[in-house]
């Protein structure tokens, strides 16, 4: 916090914020919450809400790490944080913070039968239900969820919630073909009857080079690193309403009535030779009957990057896990904080790569006061009409970055660098303004 914190009287001052009893994470993001809800209830587009969890490390924190859960292969400890992102869905602005959920992984007895697993309430499928609690109940919503939602349990909540959704599948559940009931069940496998149909449609999709390493099944030998070669992919997609059956064997608690949803299957249409084909397939609830409609709701879910990113945001450039507090009554609402100023320098990187980055005003996003000090410190005079490249592009210089054409986009350390000796500069430039009033 000293390296966040410039100047000694605010660290003390957020010190003691931190340290009263009525400061806690729940209060927090319930202050949040509410400006960003103000938010969704003016957007005249439907909202997205993403979610996606990542965990926080903090087992160097010898002083706090014994009380908090296990991560990762057992042996770090720490929290698992659930973020729901509210973002327009036709601007692709980030509105905030929907909902954030810091979870404890608790050891479990080795004999533990299904009856018990369902109904305990710390189990990490409750999480996505725990994370949708505070949101409306209406259509405008839509909750995009990656394959970790794909429980049925989970799936029956949002068929009932009032919400749209669109949920990535992850199991070749049991399946009724159609919504109607019928005099014969058809069943087929989700997944295997989706191959079956013909694309009702084709486009490009710009694919991206990348290396991942991929667990074995049952995680039983030597992770295999996988290539993805940069190329323009050609994508098809096909659609079909269908009902999910409840699983044979409950791990949860939900009901045996199928739910009724539409299924789009996406897939790379003659990948290159030895390349691994694009595919997947999305659950959702909203009406599919053409090609549009299935290429909206899979606009919907390819805008879960944006949470991805944010998570980096998160670690990377606000640098989340560093905090040395020793109590989680400090550590939490720390965390919420540093979530929500997060969300700032998300929102203003993605709008400096925005077409209009060279036209917007960096003002519709940035205090003035930043504004003020940085166009001073770039160019020597105050230059209250920057745009928002300008401004971000000054503030990577700032952070280190020394924007040459062939040079990569700041990334987050660079940015949180640049915004740290941004903030430092204000407060200098506060000092000496009190300091002519005294003289």
């Amino acid at each position: 916090m000293p390296q966040k914190l410039n100047n000694p009287k605010d660290l003390k001052a957020f010190y003691r914020l931190v340290n009263r009893k009525e400061v806690t994470h729940d209060a927090i993001l319930q202050s949040h919450r509410k400006v960003t809800f103000e938010k969704i209830d003016r957007c005249q587009s439907p909202v997205l809400i993403l979610h996606d969890a990542t965990e926080m490390d903090f087992t160097s924190h010898s002083s706090v790490a014994a009380n908090l859960g296990q991560i990762g292969n057992g042996h770090q400890r720490g929290y698992i944080a659930q973020n729901s992102l509210a973002v327009d869905s036709r601007t692709r602005c980030v509105l905030g913070l929907a909902n954030q959920v810091l979870h404890h992984r608790v050891s479990v007895s080795t004999d533990e039968t299904r009856s018990q697993k369902r109904e305990r309430e710390s189990r990490e499928s409750m999480l996505w239900i725990k994370g949708t609690t505070p949101l409306g109940t209406d259509r405008k919503w839509i909750d995009v969820c990656d394959q970790g939602a794909d429980t049925f349990e989970f799936l029956e909540h949002e068929v009932n919630s009032g919400r749209r959704f669109v949920i990535r599948a992850a199991y070749d559940r049991r399946v009724v073909i159609g919504h109607d009931a019928p005099t014969v069940l058809q069943s087929s496998k989700l997944k295997t009857y989706s191959r079956t149909l013909a694309p009702v449609g084709t486009w490009t999709l710009s694919v991206t080079h990348q290396v991942t390493k991929k667990s074995p099944k049952r995680n039983k030998g030597k992770k295999k690193k996988v290539t993805r070669i940069a190329r323009e992919a050609t994508m098809g997609v096909s659609f079909a309403a269908v009902q999910l059956m409840s699983p044979q064997k409950k791990c949860a608690r939900h009901g045996n009535t199928p739910l009724k949803v539409w299924v789009v299957r996406v897939w790379e249409i003659d990948p290159p030779e030895g390349q691994e084909p694009l595919e997947w397939f999305l659950l959702t609830n909203e009406v599919v009957g053409s090609f549009a409609a299935a290429y909206r709701v899979v606009g919907w879910y390819e805008l879960r990057w944006i949470v991805e990113e944010y998570h980096k945001g998160m670690k990377t450039g606000c640098q989340i896990e560093s905090p040395q507090f020793t109590t989680e009554e400090r550590l939490q609402p720390t965390i919420a904080l540093l979530s929500i100023v997060t969300l700032t320098l998300l929102a203003m990187r993605d709008a400096s790569r925005r077409s209009d980055a060279k036209i917007r005003r960096a003002s519709e996003i940035i205090s003035r006061e930043y504004l003020s000090v940085l166009s001073a410190w770039r160019q020597g005079k105050i230059n209250s009409d920057w745009t928002i490249h300008e401004f971000y592009y000054a503030l990577a210089r700032l952070g280190g970055h020394q924007n040459r054409k062939g040079d990569h986009p700041p990334g987050w350390q660079t940015i949180w660098k640049g915004w740290n000796d941004l903030q430092a500069m204000v407060t200098g430039v506060e000092a000496m303004t009190k300091l002519k009033k005294c003289g």
